[in-house]
């Protein structure tokens, strides 16, 4: 944690809602990119963020300064989304999430930029079948690049049950990938 969050999170502590404000702001961007990529749905993942920042305001007295408060953010959102996804019925992908994500012709125009329904669809047709606890993981080591230690203080799982949901959801979402015709 940088100085100024060190600060900024003394003042929250003490009630100072203008500084919570800030650590909103500087959080709330990553904390909707997590929940987007662990919930594919829009709506769920700005649920997420307000659940996540209230949760953090009512607990912020909690927060032990000499850990890192990115960390602490991600730990609650992840676990605010492994409840959702628990909750839901299992989401399989529709064929037409799957047609969308499929190599495009030569012809096509492969570089064109991925919008969030777009990606929405792509990862909900390659992380279907994954469990919420690989889902987990993928999502924070892969599509947010956070390390395996990070990944291990957020989630609570050693380095092991890390490694090994980590490989078992790379490798079934390399089967989807090649099923869709990507190498």
């Amino acid at each position: 944690m940088i100085q100024t969050d060190s600060y900024i999170v003394q003042q929250s502590k003490q009630g100072n809602k203008d500084a919570f404000r800030t650590l909103v702001m500087q959080y709330q961007h990553m904390v909707y990119s997590l929940s987007l990529k662990m919930l594919c749905n829009e709506e769920d993942a700005k649920d997420i963020v307000q659940e996540s920042f209230i949760k953090i305001w009512l607990n912020i007295r909690n927060f032990d300064e000499s850990k890192s408060f990115s960390t602490w953010v991600y730990t609650i959102a992840t676990r605010l989304c492994l409840d959702k996804l628990k909750s839901r019925k299992h989401l399989v992908p529709l064929p037409d999430d799957e047609q969308a994500i499929r190599l495009p012709d030569s012809n096509s125009d492969i570089h064109l930029d991925v919008e969030n329904r777009e990606w929405i669809t792509l990862i909900r047709a390659i992380t279907a079948e994954l469990s919420p606890k690989q889902r987990l993981v993928f999502t924070l080591c892969q599509l947010e690049e956070l390390s395996s230690d990070e990944a291990e203080r957020i989630t609570g799982m050693n380095a092991t049950q890390i490694k090994s949901n980590l490989y078992l959801a790379r490798q079934n979402v390399i089967n989807k990938l090649k099923a869709l015709g990507y190498e």
